[in-house]
């Protein structure tokens, strides 16, 4: 495919985002591989709606739509994607802002036909300015960022992230797509993984399909301060930890675990390695980075038996396999 057409997704549910939105779709209009139109998904919030219909009601190639399914960012971007017109599908988050070649990386990979999905790096924006010195590199996911121990430069992968993905449409045609059981839905606790299970079930409907990350394809991602603290830190960690535990329902643990075998048994123990020789050495933060990782884990693991025990009982609701071909499950 050369010079594929790519439609942009971005879901927005809160007005407390307004100026976060505005700065995501200006990047998105100022790429340097121009795209062939920016969806806005607004998730069941009718005044956020047609706040940005009166913003972007003379602007062409924007278009703001209401979440079809239930709330939920998985239905909001299966929403999207029904609505889509572009051949290739890009997410980004609406508290992201894209680097000017970000859609260019990602149309550059898809020149080889065996390419369904490519992702980029993600780079956090500290709200206080910069990095609390106590919080790992290695857990930059907490606060939905590109984290220590991902290989560099365009790399297979087994998924992408979310917020800084794109996707061939055949994808979903193979594949379906974002499961709506699994990731956010505007509750209180920050669940994720979707992407992750998506991303599987790709693998298996298209076996011969290649995944990729280019860190190239650069996007910056707000940090709010409320996330900067070590409470929202173990808050995120238990809710991966339940996330997993679906993902791994849905797909089975071989491949729902993979790469977290690899983060968990090579990536963190280096990283603990590393805070307690920065702490020994004097240098700040040491002995909080050591400690937040062995508490990540730790906290994760919980997260995981907690989402497993209730996954046998059936208290969770069917994960599904989000959107058919073409449109968003009822």
């Amino acid at each position: 495919m050369s010079d594929p057409g790519i439609s942009v997704v971005i879901c927005a549910y809160t007005e407390d985002r307004w100026e976060d939105i505005l700065a995501a779709v200006s990047s998105v209009r100022a790429q340097s591989y121009p795209a062939l139109e920016t969806l806005l998904v607004v998730d069941h919030n009718p005044a956020l709606g047609e706040r940005l219909e009166r913003a972007y009601r003379t602007a062409g190639g924007v278009r703001v739509l209401p979440n079809s399914g239930p709330r939920g960012l998985s239905s909001g971007r299966n929403t999207g994607i029904a609505a889509a017109r572009g051949e290739v599908i890009a997410f980004l988050d609406d508290d992201a802002v894209a680097e000017r070649d970000w859609l260019r990386r990602f149309a550059e990979a898809y020149a080889d036909p065996r390419v369904l999905a490519v992702g980029g790096r993600t780079e956090p924006v500290w709200a206080s300015g910069r990095r609390p010195a106590w919080f790992p590199e290695e857990f930059d996911w907490v606060v939905g960022c590109t984290y220590r121990g991902l290989p560099p430069g365009r790399v297979r992968v087994r998924n992408v992230l979310g917020g800084n993905a794109s996707f061939r449409r055949t994808a979903f045609e193979a594949a379906g797509g974002f499961a709506t059981g699994i990731g956010r839905d505007g509750g209180r606790r920050p669940l994720g993984g979707e992407e992750t299970e998506l991303c599987i079930r790709l693998a298996r409907a298209r076996p011969d399909g290649v995944l990729l990350v280019d860190d190239r394809a650069v996007i910056h991602h707000r940090v709010p301060r409320a996330r900067e603290n070590f409470a929202y830190f173990r808050t995120r960690a238990y809710a991966e930890g339940l996330s997993k535990a679906l993902v791994a329902r849905s797909v089975g643990a071989d491949k729902g675990l993979e790469s977290e075998r690899r983060y968990a048994t090579r990536v963190l123990p280096a990283g603990v390695a590393r805070g307690l020789r920065d702490a020994l050495l004097g240098r700040p933060g040491g002995a909080g980075r050591a400690g937040a990782i062995v508490a990540g884990v730790l906290t994760a693991a919980g997260g995981f038996a907690v989402g497993s025990l209730r996954a046998r009982r059936g208290s969770y609701a069917d994960a599904g396999t989000g959107a058919r071909p073409g449109g968003p499950r009822e």
